[in-house]
């Protein structure tokens, strides 16, 4: 059985970048493990439960039912108890809250160095979780996503979104930019702000710029699969 292992936010995940994706690989017949830095239940950020977010209140009833009573989500392994090789995909959410614990998490830069370094597997990195990315090093120190076509979070999003000194609407200090972090590391970053929706694939790496393109991620990741 093809199998995925999603890495979620214990800070913060946006709904959609999680839930979309593991709903779609489930139907098709997708085993799904989820993981999170200290093996709780992930956390779902409320401001993607928002109707006028999420896509009106329907949608936002069916995000919640998944958040509140899927297996996995519920009861989480820890990311240190899990190894890529396992896995056909490894999944990572996205969601401000990637920003203080999953894109921190040496264990987790492992399971995504393994993901696109295995010959067998490939990787979704969704919005804010792309800025792991940029802290991903190969054994030679070599920043994983040097010279790589990625998508993601963009500066120009999070700049409606934060105040002049980083602060978040929740009073939380956000401690980088996902786009100035993975173009510093080397990372050819186009978030493609004129189209709908923004998904790249450069080899067994792919990224999805935000919410809106969750869908389109996850469909892309089935065709890979």
């Amino acid at each position: 059985m093809t199998s995925a292992l999603f890495v979620v936010s214990e800070e913060g995940y946006w709904a959609e970048e999680c839930i979309e994706p593991l709903t779609t690989l489930e139907s098709e017949g997708v085993d799904v493990t989820v993981a999170t830095p200290s093996g709780s239940p992930p956390v779902v950020d409320e401001r993607s439960l928002d109707p006028e977010a999420a896509g009106g209140e329907e949608r936002v009833a069916e995000l919640r039912e998944v958040d509140e009573t899927h297996p996995g989500l519920n009861d989480p392994e820890p990311i240190a108890t899990v190894d890529a090789e396992g896995y056909d995909a490894v999944v990572f959410p996205g969601g401000h809250g990637t920003a203080w614990d999953v894109n921190q998490d040496r264990h987790a830069r492992q399971l995504l160095l393994d993901a696109v370094a295995g010959e067998e597997s490939v990787a979704l990195v969704v919005c804010h979780a792309v800025g792991i990315l940029a802290f991903t090093r190969e054994a030679d120190g070599t920043p994983l996503v040097e010279g790589r076509s990625i998508t993601g979070f963009p500066n120009e999003w999070e700049a409606d979104i934060v105040d002049d000194h980083d602060v978040m609407p929740d009073g939380r200090k956000l401690p980088y930019w996902v786009e100035d972090e993975v173009v510093l590391a080397g990372a050819e970053f186009d978030a493609e702000l004129d189209a709908d929706t923004s998904v790249t694939v450069d080899g067994d790496l792919i990224t999805a710029r935000g919410p809106g393109s969750s869908a389109d991620a996850a469909a892309t990741l089935l065709d890979e699969l």
